[in-house]
C-alpha cells in the first residue's frame, strides 16, 4: 500500500479516534500535514466509504465474521425437515461427479 493511502488511512483513524465527523477536507488537512501529498479524490472516496459507520465498532469487530443467526429463530417447519435431510445427498451425488472426471485416462502432469 503506498504511504498517501496509508497516510489517508491514518488520517481517518485519527478522526475517527477524536470523535470527529470523517470529511475529505479533514483527511486531506491531515495529510496535508503530515507532508503527505494526497489526491483529493481518494479521500473523498474513503470519507464516503465511511460515511454512517462507526469506525471503533468496525475495527472492534475486526476477525468477528459478522453476526450469527440465532440458533432457535431459524428452526425448519416440519415440511423443511425433510427437504433438509434430502440437500445432503444432493451434495454427495455432486461430489461424486466430479470425482468422476478424474478417471478420464488422464490428468493435469500427464
Amino acid at each position: 500500500m503506498a504511504s498517501a493511502e496509508l497516510a489517508a488511512t491514518y488520517a481517518a483513524l485519527i478522526l475517527a479516534d477524536d470523535g470527529i465527523e470523517i470529511t475529505a477536507d479533514k483527511i486531506v488537512t491531515l495529510t496535508n500535514g503530515a507532508n503527505v501529498e494526497l489526491e483529493p479524490i481518494w479521500a473523498t472516496l474513503l470519507a464516503k466509504a465511511l460515511e454512517g459507520k462507526n469506525v471503533k465498532e468496525l475495527l472492534s469487530n475486526v476477525g468477528s465474521g459478522g453476526g450469527a443467526p440465532a440458533a432457535g429463530s431459524a428452526a425448519p417447519a416440519a415440511g423443511g425437515a425433510a427437504a433438509a435431510a434430502e440437500a445432503p445427498k444432493e451434495e454427495a451425488k455432486e461430489e461424486e461427479k466430479e470425482e468422476s472426471d478424474d478417471d478420464m485416462g488422464f490428468g493435469l502432469f500427464d
